[in-house]
């Protein structure tokens, strides 16, 4: 072929790809709307794959209920790793792909275990790093996914933490900044049906953040007796131990925390009256009610 007949041919496939729609690559295709990656219709659940971390303890208690206390008592004993808030509950696995949901059945994984499998390598990797043989979660989020918890690791151990509903609405309301005291009776409630349900429930143990400070010995001895380790005096004494930071979102960071001694707990005003169903929850967990 002349010279002058290649050059025409070539300018004729120039042509064609100005005028054709581009071509697009994998990573160019949009993702699918089904951001969960898994098709209508489709009722697969996969296996439990093995856990590095078998027996994880998680403290299941309201929020502002004494949960970063219990933390870095048990944290300083020697074979106990109670790191800050780990907010597993938020972390999430995406599948982007129409097809990503079917790649990981292929592999018995659906999104909900591969979300499990996620926070089970972060639960080993604290462990591990810690040289520790026990580690703790103390997020008290966890208290509204327990029967998720239940299924991630149905070895797990748990310390339910319960502290009288009226001193907890109290704690709350001195927190916020703009308190709203409906929003905050309905966030304790909410809070305490799912700890009511957790220890009704679950093989836990169970304590009070009022024992905690009126006989910490006492109180975690019998801890170290549920965890199946020999007790530390060293507990008591969690200021001398480095603990990290103490920072809103990852626990309390108030100065009677940063104090390093264990202080007494302030208690129910008995003069605020409290609606019905937290009054009812009190009565149930043994606090005495007018």
């Amino acid at each position: 072929m002349s010279a002058i007949g290649k050059g025409l041919r070539r300018r004729g496939r120039l042509m064609a790809q100005a005028v054709s729609p581009p071509r697009r690559g994998l990573d160019a295709v949009p993702a699918p709307r089904d951001t969960e990656g898994s098709r209508a219709g489709d009722g697969y659940v996969a296996p439990r794959a093995p856990r590095l971390v078998d027996s994880p303890v998680f403290v299941l208690s309201c929020v502002r209920s004494g949960s970063t206390l219990l933390r870095v008592l048990l944290n300083s004993h020697s074979s106990i790793r109670a790191p800050h808030e780990m907010h597993l509950r938020t972390l999430h696995v995406h599948l982007s792909r129409d097809f990503t949901a079917d790649a990981m059945r292929a592999l018995e994984l659906d999104k909900e275990e591969l979300e499990h499998t996620l926070w089970d390598r972060v639960m080993h990797l604290e462990l591990a790093r810690s040289g520790k043989q026990i580690i703790v979660d103390k997020t008290p989020p966890n208290t509204l996914i327990w029967p998720r918890l239940h299924r991630c690791w149905p070895n797990a151990r748990y310390i339910v933490l319960l502290r009288h509903p009226g001193a907890v609405v109290a704690s709350l309301t001195d927190r916020r900044t703009d308190p709203d005291p409906e929003q905050i009776r309905a966030e304790v409630l909410d809070y305490g049906v799912r700890l009511d349900e957790a220890r009704r429930t679950l093989d836990a143990h169970v304590m009070t953040y009022e024992d905690l400070t009126a006989d910490p010995e006492r109180t975690t001895r019998g801890l170290c007796d549920y965890l199946d380790v020999p007790w530390e005096s060293a507990m008591l004494d969690y200021g001398k131990k480095d603990h990290g930071t103490f920072r809103p979102q990852l626990g309390d960071w108030s100065p009677t925390i940063r104090s390093g001694r264990i202080q007494p707990a302030r208690p129910a005003d008995p003069k605020v009256e409290l609606p019905p169903q937290l009054d009812e929850l009190a009565k149930a967990w043994g606090y005495p009610i007018d």
